[in-house]
């Protein structure tokens, strides 16, 4: 029993390989090698596989890969469809010119002598209340103290003044009432009527029919507004809308000096005209200097839904690539295993007289099939997966969007054969270098360097593909890159900790009852670039569910946390100056003792000398910001919440005459210490140096502002106040008592900002949540694909060790301690990747402080184990059960 079963374990296993080979060569050929039939034999080779059960787990690996980046691409793919279709409508006309103060006629006139159709809307936000019955109806003479009642409930709304002919393209479509079908509307509200969204009136507690007061004017409540193709999606559009003629918009007397107003003018007409316009718009800009206005078009569409949607995209995207990486791990992994036990048929093959070239492209005829097969099977899957990624994001996408194109097909089939050819290729490579002598003889070379290089351009493929998948290159060069620095970062931790490992215990003198742990290291020892391998993946796949199971976990509570429960959620703005002290008076009455802050409204024209201009600067961000005014501050003390990382408080030590700078803007538009900022505020031009930049707590929720200026660089300029404040909400009838005293002042409830805005998150993160299957899915694949991946040499050394007398406990101590050192070293190594991953989000992408778990690593470590030791149990059954030859012969 001492030897003889492991010396005639190499021909029995060649004779059986022998034998299977020839009866497939011999059938496909007829004849012999020289009329092999290379599809034959791969249609052969992929049912015997196929009923085997060596391509299951492959195929499921590609499968899962293939379904999450099409599912995603589906989704895009529709959206952009969807967004090309709607364009116009989305923005209600051909061209759109827009503007924070009322247009000049020149604009309008243009456009008539082109012979453009024209209309405008007047945008901002602004306090509804309900009319209570019994009270004293408001008119159009009342002066602005006195229409509001301070009893009636109030509710911030989103209201929009239209002119005869809105909408130019797409159209409105209103009801009724609630329940009541819809219908394309005709026209606008008629005079002293106004259209509300439906949420408005349960808001209020009205009902269609009622008044609702807005500033000095009540309104009759005529229609509910379903439609509105051109809302966008800002902050304040978030809040319920309110539509109204725009001839009754003076009559409420509530646009003045400060009001956040957008003005809009809407230009449609044939294409050739509307685009002619659109660059006599844009030169007119340019020429006059007009820093308040600017011109979107079809091309520009709906920009604050498309960034939102974008954003949705491509955290989609990320969590998709996300998925298709571990997957490729699998695919890898179960490649290596098909080659392992598919060594001995190759040597038969070649014995047969078969070429190596003929090898390989039976080989990849077969892979080819799977690929193939495995993709349009992704593709299906991924199709219906995006339906439910709709559904997650319901509320966000207000569009019936059309039916995908071939693309997100194409790509998905391609990643498929990508993911095969780059990942299964390499293995396959190697196993038609097999010699003829490995029929006789078990010992087979390290994989030649064909073969890396190989692995080296499979690599690039699919990391170019993930780039197309991901639609965005930072996003592809960084996932791909975190993806295999990781995987080498763990392969080196791996090596050392093993090399420690085994240095520890050599240098311990071990007890009778350590043979099994003596064996496991040996073992380890002699197979280490096996056991690094093994232990890689089962970190990848380790890290992936660590990360969906805890990791993500504490970033959604750091993230709720970061705001305080005593935050604001109240502010107040558009105070007039005549009206700071009895607003003052009436929060301190209520026992709120809080600052307001004086606002002034200037853009930003120079910095260090040089003009600003849009087109110089190529973030999107850093554009946006240059082409609108800023809310300037300006005060002695530094305010609550800031710190000061740079330079010195308005230049202490230097008469107080410097400009404070947000750090972050101050990053995204190129602004230094020393700089000279001049702003134009209402054609008055004002200067001040940078003396410090500050860091902002934005999750305190209070008043902030980019630039500070010295209080004596604002003296004389016109400005409003603004403040913010905690309201319990036992005295939530205050801000209902403050629109009644002064109309004209906006109070945003940011309670029902933040839950509507976190409605829109939930949405968002439901969609990544049904997403994340994909990657969890994949997660598992990779720990069984690395736990089988050697079960065949562990059963061999199994029946080795029960082949030269070995009882059964000291197998089973000895395959044990090799799980638990694989998979505690893999636990580890997930816990750390995992919590080096849960920092970089939190500080780079959520922009909170990170909330340290510190049961990661024992759970990391804990689970790594306990799945080693699941799946080394489930191999092992068979070879304690059953006689130390039948498993060498089997092996």
């Amino acid at each position: 029993m001492s030897s003889e079963p492991a010396s005639q374990h190499a021909p029995a296993a060649a004779n059986a390989a022998a034998a299977a080979a020839t009866t497939t060569v011999a059938a496909s050929s007829g004849a012999g090698p020289a009329r092999f039939s290379p599809w034959r034999q791969a249609l052969r080779m992929a049912r015997r596989d196929w009923r085997a059960g060596e391509l299951s787990l492959l195929l499921f690996a590609l499968v899962l890969a293939v379904a999450a980046l099409s599912s995603v691409g589906f989704l895009a793919d529709r959206m952009r469809l969807g967004l090309e279709r709607d364009a116009r409508q989305m923005i209600a006309a051909d061209v759109l010119i827009v503007s924070d103060q009322p247009f000049d006629a020149v604009f309008a006139s243009h456009a008539a002598q082109a012979g453009l159709a024209t209309t405008q809307t007047v945008t901002f936000p602004s306090m509804a209340s309900a009319h209570l019955p019994g009270k004293a109806a408001t008119t159009q003479g009342q002066g602005a103290a006195g229409g509001a009642q301070a009893d009636a409930p109030s509710q911030l709304a989103a209201l929009k003044a239209v002119a005869p002919g809105y909408p130019l393209r797409g159209q409105l479509k209103v009801a009724a009432g609630p329940g009541a079908p819809e219908a394309a509307a005709t026209g606008i509200p008629a005079e002293g009527t106004v259209w509300v969204d439906e949420a408005l009136l349960d808001a209020l507690g009205v009902a269609v029919g009622d008044t609702i007061q807005l500033g000095s004017r009540a309104f009759r409540i005529d229609r509910i507004l379903t439609q509105e193709l051109d809302r966008g999606a800002g902050f304040m559009n978030f809040a319920p809308r309110v539509m109204l003629p725009l001839s009754d918009l003076a009559a409420t007397g509530l646009v003045g000096w400060g009001s956040r107003v957008s003005y809009r003018l809407l230009v449609a007409g044939p294409d050739a005209a509307a685009q002619a316009y659109q660059k006599w718009a844009e030169a007119e800009i340019d020429k006059r200097a007009l820093r308040n206005t600017r011109v979107e078009s079809l091309e520009s569409g709906q920009p604050q839904m498309r960034a939102t949607l974008d954003r949705a995209e491509r955290f989609l995207s990320l969590v998709a690539v996300l998925s298709s990486m571990i997957a490729a791990v699998a695919i890898a992994m179960s490649a290596r295993r098909y080659m392992q036990r598919h060594t001995d048929a190759c040597a038969v093959y070649k014995c047969m007289g078969l070429s190596r070239r003929e090898i390989l492209l039976a080989f990849g005829l077969e892979f080819l099939l799977l690929g193939v097969g495995g993709a349009a099977a992704g593709v299906a899957l991924g199709y219906l997966a995006h339906y439910g990624l709709l559904l997650s994001l319901g509320k966000l996408l207000t569009v019936t969007l059309p039916q995908p194109s071939v693309l997100p097909a194409v790509v998905g089939v391609l990643a498929g054969v990508v993911l095969l050819a780059g990942f299964a290729l390499p293995p396959l490579l190697a196993l038609t270098r097999v010699p003829p002598l490995r029929v006789l003889r078990r010992d087979v070379g390290a994989p030649p360097v064909s073969t890396w290089i190989a692995y080296g351009l499979g690599l690039g493929a699919f990391v170019a593909l993930l780039l197309v998948a991901a639609r965005d290159l930072k996003l592809g060069l960084t996932t791909a890159g975190g993806f295999v620095a990781a995987g080498v970062v763990f392969a080196l931790l791996a090596l050392g900790l093993l090399s420690l490992l085994s240095r520890l215990m050599r240098g311990r003198r071990l007890a009778r009852g350590s043979v099994g742990w003596r064996f496991a290291l040996a073992v380890l020892e002699r197979r280490r670039g096996v056991t690094v391998l093994q232990t890689v993946a089962l970190a990848v796949g380790l890290m992936a569910l660590l990360l969906l199971g805890m990791t993500r976990n504490d970033l959604i509570a750091s993230w709720r946390n970061a705001t305080p429960a005593d935050a604001p959620n109240r502010f107040v703005i558009n105070i007039q100056p005549d009206q700071r002290a009895p607003l003052t008076g009436m929060l301190q009455h209520a026992g709120i003792a809080d600052l307001l802050y004086p606002m002034v409204r200037g853009r930003l024209t120079h910095i260090a000398g040089q003009q600003v201009r849009a087109e110089r600067f190529a973030d999107g961000r850093a554009r946006n910001l240059v082409e609108r005014e800023f809310n300037l501050s300006y005060t002695d003390a530094l305010p609550a919440g800031n710190r000061v990382v740079a330079g010195n408080w308005l230049g202490a030590g230097k008469g107080g005459a410097g400009a404070s700078v947000e750090e972050g803007i101050a990053k995204t538009l190129g602004i230094r210490l020393g700089d000279t900022l001049r702003f134009d505020v209402a054609g008055q031009s004002v200067e001040a140096p940078v003396t410090s930049l500050r860091k902002l707590d934005w999750g305190s929720m209070r008043v902030n502002f980019f630039v500070i200026l010295p209080p004596s660089a604002m003296q004389g300029l016109p400005q409003t106040y603004i403040t913010a404040f905690h309201l319990p909400p036992a005295q939530a009838a205050l801000g209902n008592r403050m629109v009644a005293a002064f109309p004209n002042i906006t109070v945003v409830n940011t309670d029902m900002i933040l839950r509507q805005i976190q409605d829109v998150l939930d949405q968002v993160i439901a969609a990544v949540e049904f997403l994340f299957v994909f990657t969890l899915a994949a997660g598992v694949t990779v720990l069984y694909a690395a736990l089988s991946g050697a079960r065949d040499e562990r059963k061999r050394d199994a029946g080795l060790l029960k082949a030269l007398g070995a009882s059964a406990a000291v197998v089973r101590q000895t395959q044990y301690a090799e799980f638990l050192v694989v998979g505690g070293l893999a636990g580890l190594l997930a816990s750390l990747g995992a919590i080096a991953v849960g920092w970089g989000l939190s500080q780079f992408v959520f922009d909170f402080p990170y909330r340290f778990n510190g049961w990661i690593v024992p759970a990391g470590v804990l689970s790594g184990m306990l799945c080693a030791f699941a799946g080394g149990w489930l191999g092992l059954r068979e070879v304690l059960r059953q006689p130390a030859l039948a498993t060498l012969r089997e092996t």
